[in-house]
């Protein structure tokens, strides 16, 4: 079958803009295919600088053909209804129309059919609608014309045959440019035309005319030529895939060479050496094999092989790399004259969020809330406090200003400097981290609670303000910061409550003690508080009633207002569960058994959940966890539809006079051991021996299922046997929330 060979030639494309942009020319044009009835084999797209192209395998030469039938009015219909349906169906007569018969009576049907078009026509149609329409993020016009591109576009390739045979070009113009069957290659190298036929023909012409056309190929060219060039001068290549990505997309013919700098430089902090390098001059740095220091050395990627052996791109990568770590080492010398509590001052007139306060707020926030975290996760709580006021220092040096991707770690080298603790100095980088799915998480106690803090910060009040993520827009990053601390608790094996902190800390960002005070009297309560009105007007007494008398020193309002933040709270813990669940998702487990577990009452400590859901699914993966969940969802079954029937609840225990057949009496003696026994195993946080004594209730729980009837005619009988059901319910719940498992 025929292929088709697209490509479209212009000045140089920004390299962040070419893998979407290949990505666009495929789907554009392969969902037109579709759509036209062209059902095609295969589809690759490339970019280069200069470069999109397309090639599509094994399109047919020709559309099908359509046969449609067209359902028209009865027969004896009014001529205006006739003559609206010949229009409608393209007939000039009604005797081309068919009489179909129906149970209503005979009507008009038109068959039409419409013989498929030349793809080569289909295609001359296509695209230049794709050409038009193409997303580019920002493009521009140039001469007199009106076609709007990335760069200004010098040529169209499209061509479309079978490979035994010439193919065709697409006949079309775009803006004056006429599609052919010629390119060009290398800029410098091989400007000429050049001819070509096919896909296999058009990659074989362009690497002898300088142009490699796959971007992932250049990369490897690029990787591969840059280790044996570092390798033989006795130096390890430092990679780094975003900039080897893009330096892939700024060169069409690549040539790797080695320049030098000063190593007077080398003073400087490693980070601003590779970002001054990598940033400004897209250039790879290199270490001493010998050592693991970085070296003085660098490599460039040029985009032609020089008459001089690359000589005088060398010394030009030189001299502005040389400026540029000038610029650098003078910015990091006056960073260093000014101590970092110093540039705090300035944060009071910086704004965070208009609705959250200024950055200096922000800070106060996190040095207290790191200040209550420290004992919980074993830190200093001084060391804590003092890295949390000092962690967003670095944020106002002229390094990070250049630099944004620097802060953090310049924050460590100035805490350094200044003769902080070093358990300081590191939380003040490691703050940030985990930074994505692949960083690491901060293992020292220091970092972990600045680390808790800046994170619980940021969700706190981004939930208070009501700025919570909505589909898949995130700004604030707020699923990232939840996963940061999760992961943060559960790699670092951390027992951390977190409804507590959650709650409190409503407080500090609404800036108000009394709310502090109330949450702080609140809080043993929180579960059994939660579900009351906040707009009852009696909610102030019932609380000075359930708490202490010294809630009546607070006034109602404040009480109302901290149990409004309970539910904020409850819902920013739901949010960490839908997160937990992404985590556990991604490790294997089932999303199910975190709701199983989150339903419990008070379930906020996130270790504690993962190790229950470890339990849980090797428990459910055994044919006793199996038959005990078929049969707790059975008794819960039962007991939803009864109390609803009924309106009343049958909590309690049930009366052991009433048991009347043998399997309820051993139901009812296995439960109350199995109860015992899993409650007490899950005080001590062994969740496979509550497992173990759950699974002791499968065969008692099979047997009564298989032997009792439960809605008796005897009514006292019936609700003591909902009641047992009841207990088998709570039995399990001691565990998890069987009801939300599925299966």
């Amino acid at each position: 079958m025929p292929d088709l060979l697209l490509e479209f030639l212009s000045e140089e494309i920004p390299a962040r803009m070419q893998a979407r942009a290949a990505e666009h020319l495929k789907k554009m044009v392969t969902d037109r295919l579709v759509a036209a009835g062209l059902v095609y084999e295969g589809a690759k797209a490339f970019a280069t600088p200069r470069r999109l192209a397309l090639s599509v395998h094994g399109v047919p030469v020709q559309q099908p053909d359509i046969k449609e039938e067209k359902k028209g009015p009865r027969v004896g219909a009014p001529a205006q209804a006739i003559a609206g349906f010949l229009k409608a169906a393209g007939l000039t007569s009604i005797d081309q129309a068919k009489v179909q018969p129906d149970k209503k009576g005979d009507f008009y049907l038109a068959v039409i059919e419409k013989p498929g078009r030349p793809a080569l026509d289909v295609l001359a149609e296509m695209i230049p609608e794709v050409v038009r329409g193409f997303p580019w993020p920002k493009s521009m016009r140039w001469g007199s014309g009106r076609l709007t591109w990335v760069r200004p576009l010098h040529s169209i390739l499209a061509t479309f045959g079978p490979e035994t045979e010439e193919p065709d070009v697409v006949a079309f113009n775009v803006d004056g440019i006429a599609a052919s069957d010629e390119t060009r290659g290398h800029r410098f190298m091989a400007p000429g035309a050049i001819k070509v036929r096919r896909f296999d023909d058009y990659v074989a012409k362009l690497e002898a005319a300088k142009v490699v056309l796959d971007p992932a190929r250049r990369a490897d060219l690029i990787l591969i030529d840059a280790k044996h060039l570092a390798f033989a001068q006795g130096y390890d290549l430092l990679e780094d895939d975003g900039l080897l990505a893009e330096v892939a997309g700024l060169v069409e013919w690549p040539v790797t060479l080695m320049g030098s700098f000063d190593a007077a430089y080398l003073a400087i902090p490693e980070e601003v050496i590779r970002a001054t390098i990598r940033n400004n001059q897209k250039c790879f740095v290199l270490r001493d094999a010998a050592t693991a220091r970085l070296a003085n050395k660098f490599i460039l990627v040029a985009n032609e092989e020089a008459s001089d052996g690359g000589k005088a791109i060398v010394a030009g990568n030189e001299r502005v790399i040389r400026a540029r770590l000038s610029d650098a080492k003078f910015f990091y010398e006056t960073d260093l004259k000014a101590r970092l509590e110093d540039r705090l001052a300035k944060f009071e007139h910086i704004v965070f969020h208009e609705k959250l306060g200024s950055q200096a707020e922000r800070i106060a926030r996190i040095v207290a809330l790191a200040g209550r975290l420290a004992p919980i996760v074993g830190a200093d709580a001084a060391k804590a406090e003092r890295a949390a006021q000092l962690c967003k220092a670095d944020l106002l040096t002229d390094v990070v200003g250049e630099f944004p991707e620097l802060q953090g770690s310049m924050g460590r080298y100035y805490a350094e400097a200044q003769g902080e603790d070093e358990a300081v100095a590191h939380a003040i980088e490691d703050h940030y981290r985990p930074k994505g799915p692949d960083d690491l998480v901060p293992a020292d106690p220091v970092s972990i609670a600045v680390a808790l803090a800046d994170k619980a910060d940021t969700l706190v009040g981004f939930w208070a303000i009501d700025e919570k993520p909505t589909g898949s827009k995130d700004p604030y990053a707020l699923r990232r910061a939840a996963l940061g601390v999760i992961r943060i608790v559960i790699e670092n094996e951390l027992r951390l409550p977190l409804r507590l902190q959650l709650w409190r800390h409503f407080s500090a960002v609404r800036r108000d003690e009394n709310l502090a005070e109330a949450i702080a009297l609140l809080h043993p309560l929180n579960e059994q508080i939660l579900n009351l009105s906040a707009t009852d007007i009696e909610l102030a007494m019932k609380l000075e009633v359930l708490v202490s008398a010294k809630a009546k020193q607070l006034a109602g309002p404040v009480l109302v207002q901290a149990h409004s933040y309970l539910k904020q709270t409850h819902d920013l813990l739901a949010f960490f569960a839908d997160r937990l669940k992404v985590t556990l998702r991604e490790n294997g487990a089932r999303h199910d058994l975190v709701d199983a577990v989150f339903a419990l009452d008070g379930q906020d400590d996130l270790l504690l959940i993962v190790r229950r859901v470890e339990a849980l699914g090797k428990f459910l993966d055994t044919d006793d966890g199996k038959n005990l969940l078929a049969g707790v969802k059975r008794a819960s079954n039962i007991l939803r539809i009864e109390e609803k029937k009924d309106n009343k609840s049958y909590a309690g225990a049930p009366d052991a006079k009433r048991l009347a057949e043998p399997e309820e009496k051993a139901l009812a003696e296995a439960v109350s051991l199995a109860k015992e026994e899993a409650s007490a195993a899950v005080a001590k946080e062994d969740f496979a021996a509550a497992m173990s004594a759950l699974a002791k209730l499968r065969p008692k729980v099979d047997a009564f299922f298989e032997k009792v009837t439960v809605n008796v005619d005897d009514k006292s009988l019936r609700e003591n046997r909902l009641m047992l059901l009841n207990e088998i319910r709570e039995t399990t719940r001691a565990v998890a929330d069987f009801s939300q498992i599925e299966g």
